[in-house]
């Protein structure tokens, strides 16, 4: 009788190697085995060679004479530049005295009124309260100028971005070649834009806005696109079959129904145009922006957080009004004859109470309504200076951790990837990329990387991203801890709610007061500002998407008998994979855009490039530290963003 022999099992290797990013790793071991020797050959290791960059400096330093010399003669400039500049500066102005005319009475009024109406009495008051706190911190003439800068740049956004919106939802073609533009506005920190903008349109207003306006645009286009795509084929196909045209099936049906989207889009157009709009005080945009900058300059946290709340307070107001509004778009949708009740009735009553003020002679905020907090928290400061900065026992102090976190982590990271061959980092990047995503990704992330060296600018990016990756890997720590706390309590995500919004709603430059008062100057400081602005996306990623898990799969668990953390470990953390990658993605992107403004904090790297070329007018150095820095996302981007397929088949 035959006999029958089971079969030979397997070796591990070849299963190993069946792996998809196992076979990826070693086409690139591969190819990495033949071109390392010819790139050493060629140009050794070590930095970026020499041979292989591209010396700048003389093309755009001639750039920039040309531009200063023929700024008041070029017909370039007087008929183009010089209108844009104008009706900028007349519209912020017109702006801004309708403002003053409607005194501090009226704009609250108006401001309440409009909340009352969109969301209701708590937020009706909130708003007032919020405008009079800044006229009780003597900054209602700032809060003013940087309101009406807003208002306008808001608007001019939304024009923007709605127009580039409506062209990509409309069409494949133009969407598919508006991407890769938003991909690099989104990416560039807000930094960088004031250079170029300055260059041509000088220091003050205009550039201000329209650094704005490039830097908000995106999320409105981006949203707006969405929106007209997604609307529902049923709808769509019903009106055209009873004959309507494609003008009126946009205004009759793909506008009303992504309304929702655009109403989104316009509370992240505002909240990114009010970041951004302080960010520009550097460049003479005045405003709140202007004190918390000079402020900061003069290591004055006092001043600088007396005109830091009222932004605040004006970023949280904008974004619950607007969000309500969002809200509301489902119940209403049906009302469009009474949407324009509300802002008649605010109208009118503003104008009432703008007459009885005037009448009474109290437009402008009186002088004697004012509390002084500057010398008081000066003083907390220098408390905590004294006691707090060093010599605390057994725990040091905070200057003494952030020179410890300096000397044991941030050199450290530095003086490794610097040491690493220059092929050796553009092999890991390659890797990495190519792992969590295609050969395409992979590609774009090398090429940009190369671009950074290319650009002669290799050791101050690796300088950037060792604080880039230090201060992520902080941020997922806490972020992911924070996270899964809050999705397993109901009562700690409550209770963490409020705190998650207002970190979410302040812009970037207000994170450097608090830092600069506990930790100094330096780079460890530029490090916990970017922490802190970065947590709270990732915290909030994290918590959804373990919230978001299957019910049915946490039930299984439970009565298989598995504990609360192998559920965790096992059922949640497998399943909410894309929303975790997602928030790696998200505070990456989010850290790298408050590490460059950490510049003016001591930072140094690409932000104080990027810095210095602002405040000299160096083309050159600036432009090629703001190219760098978005290579410098581009590649982080990409690095930490896997591709749709890669998500799905979660290989």
């Amino acid at each position: 009788m035959a006999t029958v022999t089971a079969p030979a099992p397997r070796p591990a290797l070849p299963g190993i190697l069946r792996h998809r990013a196992a076979h990826k790793l070693l086409l690139l071991a591969l190819a990495a085995a033949v071109l390392v020797p010819l790139a050493n050959a060629h140009w050794s290791s070590g930095s970026w060679p020499h041979a292989l960059t591209v010396d700048l400096s003389g093309p755009l330093g001639r750039a920039n004479d040309w531009i200063i010399n023929n700024r008041d003669s070029s017909p370039l400039f007087l008929y183009f530049f010089g209108y844009i500049s104008n009706a900028v500066v007349l519209s912020v102005r017109a702006v801004y005295l309708v403002l003053l005319a409607a005194g501090w009475a009226g704009v609250t009024a108006f401001g309440a009124l409009v909340a009352w109406r969109v969301a209701g009495v708590r937020l009706a008051i909130g708003t007032g309260v919020a405008f009079l706190a800044c006229g009780l911190l003597g900054m209602w003439v700032p809060t003013m100028q940087t309101l009406a800068l807003m208002v306008v740049a808001v608007l001019t956004s939304v024009v923007v971005g709605a127009l580039l919106g409506l062209a990509g939802g409309l069409s494949e073609r133009t969407d598919r070649a508006l991407r890769p533009v938003l991909d690099t506005m989104q990416v560039l920190p807000a930094f960088a834009y004031l250079l170029p903008v300055v260059l041509v349109f000088g220091i003050g207003v205009p550039a201000a806005v329209l650094a704005t306006v490039v830097y908000a645009a995106p999320p409105m286009a981006r949203l707006t696109a969405l929106g007209l795509r997604n609307a529902d084929p049923e709808v769509l196909e019903a009106v055209e079959s009873l004959g309507a045209t494609g003008r009126q099936r946009l205004l009759t049906a793909r506008l009303p129904l992504a309304r929702k989207q655009l109403l989104l889009g316009l509370n992240q157009t505002i909240m990114m145009a009010l970041s951004m709009a302080v960010i520009a005080s550097v460049i003479g945009a005045g405003g709140l922006g202007d004190r918390v900058y000079q402020a900061l300059a003069s290591v004055d946290v006092g001043a600088a957080l007396a005109a830091g709340i009222p932004i605040v307070l004006l970023a949280v107001v904008l974004d619950r009004v607007t969000a309500a509004a969002g809200e509301q778009t489902d119940a209403s949708a049906g009302e469009p004859s009474s949407n324009l009740r509300p802002w008649l009735y605010a109208l009118g009553a503003t104008v009432a109470v703008a007459v009885v003020a005037r009448l009474a002679g109290a437009l402008d905020w009186p002088s004697g309504w004012t509390l002084g907090i500057a010398e008081p928290v000066n003083r907390v400061v220098d408390w905590m200076t004294a006691h707090l900065y060093s010599g605390v026992p057994y725990l040091g102090g905070t200057a003494d951790w952030a020179g410890h976190f300096t000397t044991w982590v941030l050199d450290p990271v530095r003086d490794g990837l610097q040491w690493l061959p220059w092929w050796s980092v553009l092999l890991i990047v390659a890797a990495l990329a190519w792992v969590i995503g295609t050969w395409r990704t992979a590609l774009t992330a090398v090429l940009a990387m190369a671009a950074i060296g290319v650009l002669g600018v290799w050791k101050p990016s690796l300088d950037t991203l060792s604080q880039v990756l230090a201060a992520v890997a902080v941020t997922l720590v806490l972020g992911f801890a924070t996270g899964i706390a809050a999705a397993r309590s109901d009562r700690f995500e409550r209770a963490l709610r409020p705190v998650l919004d207002v970190c979410q709603t302040m812009p970037q430059f207000v994170y450097l007061i608090p830092v600069v008062a506990l930790f100094g100057v330096g780079r460890a400081p530029a490090v916990a500002a970017a922490v802190v602005y970065a947590l709270p996306a990732v915290v909030r990623i994290t918590a959804q998407g373990l919230r978001q898990v299957d019910p049915a799969a946490l039930e299984s668990a439970r009565s298989l008998g598995a504990t609360s953390a192998q559920q965790l470990r096992q059922i949640q953390l497998p399943l909410a994979r894309p929303a975790l990658l997602l928030a790696v993605n998200q505070g990456v992107v989010l850290v790298l855009a408050v590490v460059i403004i950490g510049g003016l904090v001591g930072g140094g790297a690409l932000g104080y490039d990027a810095v210095f070329g602002l405040a000299q007018g160096d083309l050159a150095t600036g432009l090629v530290a703001g190219a760098a820095i978005v290579c410098l996302g581009l590649m982080l981007d990409r690095v930490t963003q896997p591709t749709e397929r890669r998500t799905k088949k979660g290989a």
